[in-house]
């Protein structure tokens, strides 16, 4: 089934009512954060929150009760607190949506139980809409989907029938798909005043997705005032984003420290440490995988006669603790402050291993150079989609936190003129499109 916004030039309604009548929610289920709104009766798109408040990280966290050793589990900031409290005898699962599109990872097992992808994310997705339940009962629910699912051999097809089997994993065997740019051009063409062409760019964790849309604010057949057409133009992605580029740094500042360009020797022949550790390393979403004991001993062999063996020991280290999340933290974090500073500092510790590395922000724009040029090769191929030059975009609108990147919207400033370019709701605005986007009919 092709998602909902797939060249059909449809119209949708925009008044706070599904065309039949029902409440609607949209669930944004993203690679590193996960959001849930709900359209209310007077067309307002509200955010639905747990009590903690804090942004719910699309984590799951499980670990054995030491009174019987019976398995537990946690998801969200809730799945994070367990994590840190008991690192070493617990399991973090991260990235889970990167797997979506990729048929060679079918399932893991956890505590000697064995889960498919699908289960796994049903699991997540449970924990996440438990305290909505009212909100939910009787909701037509839209979910998001990007252009481009990860992957190198991403099947896009086959991630959105996982997705669809997640969600009846998860209780909800009925859901509507869309795609998360047009989302997000639903929720800024409340601003809209007069017919328009918008290149919308969403950057999750994991993809880069752009949708030319024509929005015609102009009422519907029947609608009570403020209904508005939405036509899809054209539509591409790429299968990078935020974590390519947190994937950079770690290449270039972390790997080299635990042992990544280093040589070992065997029968006095000296060979390169073998890369693929730290191709491996430096994704999330792969760095559990990285736990096998075949996988260890390897490098533990590797590190006996090593150049500099301490460095292969810190990489076991931060292996068997799963210290990757305080790591992605400390990279994170780099990344975002060189949003708005020439130079920060990564500052990264466990046990013996410590990094203080400045990093300029001319220096990592170089690094993400690759990535940037195929974001770039994406617009080009949504603008020929929909047989348009930049010329006729009326305006561009970028979300998602990937796109407050000065390199990324340099882009965008080149191609279009900083003068098309608005922003906004880095964060909510794909769920709240999706709420808005369940106003039309199906």
């Amino acid at each position: 089934m092709q998602p909902a916004t797939e060249r059909q030039g449809a119209e949708r309604r925009a008044d706070g009512r599904s065309a039949i009548g029902q409440p609607v929610i949209g669930i944004d289920f993203g690679t590193t954060n996960s959001v849930v709104t709900a359209l209310r009766p007077d067309g307002s798109v509200v955010t639905l929150r747990h009590d903690t408040g804090e942004v719910f990280r699309s984590v799951l966290c499980f670990w054995a009760d030491p009174v019987g050793g019976a398995a537990r589990h946690a998801a969200g900031p809730a799945a994070i607190e367990a994590y840190l409290e008991e690192p070493l005898a617990s399991r973090l699962v991260m990235s889970m949506k990167s797997y979506l599109a990729q048929r060679s990872f079918t399932e893991t097992r956890i505590l000697g139980r064995r889960f498919s992808l699908e289960a796994l994310i049903g699991l997540f997705l449970r924990e996440l809409l438990a305290p909505f339940g009212a909100e939910m009962e009787g909701a037509r629910v839209v979910v998001g989907r990007p252009v481009r699912f990860v992957g190198e051999r991403a099947e896009d097809a086959f991630g959105e029938a996982r997705l669809r089997s997640a969600f009846a994993a998860a209780g909800l065997p009925a859901v509507e798909v869309a795609l998360e740019p047009a989302a997000a051009g639903q929720r800024f063409a409340g601003g809209i005043e007069r017919p328009e062409t918008v290149l919308v760019g969403d950057f999750g964790g994991g993809t880069s997705d752009f949708s030319v849309l024509r929005f015609d604010p102009a009422p519907l057949p029947g609608a009570s005032g403020a209904g508005r057409r939405v036509t899809a133009l054209g539509h591409a992605g790429v299968g990078l984003a935020g974590d390519a580029f947190d994937t950079r740094i770690i290449d270039r500042v972390i790997s080299p420290r635990l042992g990544k360009g280093d040589e070992y020797r065997v029968m006095g022949k000296p060979l390169p440490v073998p890369p693929g550790w730290y191709a491996s390393f430096a994704r999330w979403h792969q760095l559990p995988l990285m736990r096998g004991p075949r996988t260890l001993r390897e490098i533990a062999e590797v590190a006996r006669t090593a150049d500099h063996p301490e460095r292969l020991r810190s990489l076991i280290r931060l292996i068997e603790d799963e210290a990757g999340y305080a790591l992605y933290r400390a990279v994170s974090s780099a990344k975002a402050a060189l949003s708005s500073a020439e130079e920060t500092v990564l500052r990264f510790q466990h046990e013996d291993f410590e990094v203080e590395a400045p990093i300029g922000r001319a220096e990592f724009e170089s690094w993400i150079a690759p990535d940037l040029a195929r974001m770039e090769e994406a617009v080009e191929a949504a603008l020929a989609d929909a047989g348009i030059a930049p010329a006729a975009v009326d305006r561009v609108f970028l979300t998602g936190g990937t796109s407050l990147v000065p390199a990324v919207r340099a882009i965008f400033s080149r191609r279009f003129g900083p003068e098309r370019i608005v922003g906004g709701g880095e964060f909510v605005s794909v769920a709240e499109g999706l709420a808005l986007m369940g106003t039309g009919a199906a």
